[in-house]
């Protein structure tokens, strides 16, 4: 293969990391992929002569490193926050994602708003997350775990589990179940540290200590 080719064929592939991760929601992802682009472009900057485009590239690595150092290193503050079925606010809220809910978990359903229990999870007093689950003889049955996209690194669903598992005992819950009819959906609750309990249709328990 030709050196120009070469060259070229890493242009090509940094250009469609940058325009990639131009379209992504989620924060985190976008910066790494962006950064992968621009140190990318750098290589390529320098193998063709190019001093400028080398420069604003590592210029470019630089601000990513920083931004996902904030991002990790940031101390951010935590909530939940309970409501009931009849707030408007949590209408407004389902309403508003119901795209991304329907994405992740079809099987959600506008009628399973009427739960026992209806949590949000503040993430800087943002509504990060939301929670609606029945409570049956200490078991919580979840019937959504949704995280809007931005925040979506796994921090929300690590303080609703690990960080606040008192908060469901104190409820009198022993066992969390949950489903998933997604694949997207059934890693992130195996990130959570549920157990995989069914295979037709897999379902999740998450046993509280």
């Amino acid at each position: 293969m030709e050196t120009q080719l070469i060259y070229e064929l890493i242009g090509y592939a940094a250009s469609i990391l940058v325009a990639i991760s131009l379209m992504m929601s989620k924060i985190v992802r976008l910066r790494i992929v962006n950064m992968i682009g621009a140190a990318a472009f750098t290589l390529y900057g320098i193998l063709i002569g190019s001093i400028p485009v080398a420069a604003v590239n590592t210029f470019i690595v630089g601000v990513n490193i920083w931004y996902l150092a904030r991002i990790y290193g940031a101390e951010e503050f935590f909530k939940l926050m309970r409501m009931t079925p009849e707030a408007e606010y949590l209408q407004l809220f389902v309403d508003h994602y119901a795209d991304e809910i329907a994405k992740y978990q079809p099987e959600f359903t506008p009628e399973d708003i009427r739960s026992d229990l209806c949590l949000f999870v503040l993430r800087d007093l943002v509504p990060a997350g939301l929670l609606l689950a029945d409570i049956d003889n200490g078991n919580l049955k979840v019937k959504l775990d949704f995280v809007i996209p931005t925040y979506r690194d796994f921090k929300v669903g690590r303080f609703l589990f690990d960080d606040r598992a008192d908060y469901f005992r104190r409820l009198g819950v022993k066992e969390i179940r949950a489903s998933a009819r997604t694949p997207a959906h059934s890693r992130y609750l195996e990130r959570m540290g549920f157990e995989r309990t069914g295979e037709a249709e897999p379902r999740y328990r998450l046993t509280l200590p």
